[in-house]
């Protein structure tokens, strides 16, 4: 049978040889330190655990639930956008609930995606910014995902030069993978652009609270007419340490959020009510737990750039993201980054996310996460100063 259409406009998933490779390694009976996926290892905070627990007790809260989210989640989340953003939001049309903001933006690529739709996406980027429009019919042109005069200038060539013309632009910062972040003046300069041109704006800002520096990352929706084009998507997973719970939102513009609500009801019955309930709780919750997390992920962070600098492997220090973007050493360069990703499984007992996943911009840089302990981490990078050493 031949292979279908869609799925053969998908790429190889160039993260599954590594994740065979070191399945069988721990199969083997090697001791892996896995720093490739980004799945937070922090427990959940008790608090959301306890209204998880209470509400699960109660039988009415087994049945079906609400697609776009049960009301006091969704006023809990605009009571979130105005402490943290200031941004005013009508939770009955300017906020739906999504299962994680993967199936957001999977979702919202169909609500909004006629085939042959250009989209602007940076590169590199977490895949479903672009895998999304794909699998929807969309056509997807690369765009710099570094914030800097050249993404204006590619906007600028886009807009020229694209038949059609780009229907939306992903914005995706603080950025996964790469971490970098901006401040609100460029956001004012996107909307400005966008504007002009007629482009929608989509922008995953789901590493709002994880950051390192007396900035805390701004939203697009702070920029005065934003939401007359822009959506923005967060996600609980790392803020509360919740991935598996798939929690998160949708917010911004009325239209974008009604066509995404309708599709999305044609799919779900939204989260376990028992879930919604307990992210509601998250969300109107102390904040104490959101600041040792950081914290948590800041001193991960700090050994890590310490120890595997020594080892002999620059990490560089990220100002946001519970990710390191860090170039391969030199001579290795030339085989690609998953090569190199498999070899550090193979004859280091180290996992990374090789850069070529994230698009082939970033096929001379591997990922890192900040999801073992600090003593992990130092192993690691013993682990990688002695196959530095050896490695042909």
């Amino acid at each position: 049978m031949d292979e279908f259409h869609k799925i053969r406009r998908l790429p190889p998933y160039v993260f599954e040889p590594v994740n065979r490779i070191k399945a069988k390694a721990r199969a083997a009976g090697a001791d892996i330190i896995d720093l490739g996926m980004g799945n937070p290892d922090l427990p959940t905070p008790k608090h959301i655990v306890d209204k998880l627990s209470e509400t699960v007790l109660d039988p009415r809260t087994h049945r079906y639930s609400t697609s776009r989210g049960i009301p006091g989640l969704r006023r809990a989340q605009a009571s979130y956008y105005e402490r943290r953003f200031g941004v005013k939001l009508d939770p009955e049309t300017e906020i739906v609930a999504t299962l994680g903001s993967k199936e957001g933006f999977a979702n919202i690529a169909q609500a909004i995606t006629s085939p042959g739709d250009v989209v602007l996406v940076p590169n590199p980027t977490y895949p479903i910014h672009s895998f999304g429009f794909i699998m929807s019919g969309g056509v997807v042109r690369s765009m710099p995902a570094e914030p800097n005069d050249e993404f204006f200038r590619a906007i600028d060539r886009a807009v020229r030069h694209s038949i059609p013309k780009p229907i939306a632009l992903i914005v995706n910062y603080p950025s996964n993978p790469t971490a970098y972040t901006v401040d609100l003046d460029f956001y004012k300069k996107v909307i400005k652009i966008a504007k002009e041109h007629d482009i929608m704006v989509l922008s995953d800002l789901a590493y709002a609270e994880i950051y390192f520096d007396d900035n805390p990352p701004p939203s697009i929706l702070q920029v005065e007419g934003a939401k007359d084009i822009a959506v923005e998507f967060t996600s609980l997973s790392k803020t509360f340490s919740m991935p598996g719970w798939r929690m998160g939102f949708a917010v911004g513009n009325e239209h974008m959020i009604k066509a995404l609500t309708r599709v999305k009801s044609y799919l779900d019955y939204g989260a376990f009510t028992p879930i919604q309930v307990a992210a509601a709780s998250a969300l109107n919750g102390a904040e104490d737990c959101i600041e040792e997390a950081r914290q948590v992920y800041k001193v991960r962070r700090d050994v890590m750039v310490e120890s595997f600098t020594r080892a002999g492997w620059t990490v560089p220090s990220p100002s946001a993201t519970m990710f390191a973007w860090v170039p391969m050493p030199e001579r290795f360069k030339e085989a690609g980054s998953l090569e190199f990703a498999k070899r550090l499984v193979e004859e280091a007992n180290v996992a990374v996310a090789p850069g070529i996943g994230f698009g082939e911009y970033g096929d001379e840089y591997v990922r890192l996460a900040f999801v073992e302990n600090e003593q992990r981490i130092r192993q690691a990078a013993r682990n990688i100063r002695r196959f530095l050493a050896s490695a042909d």
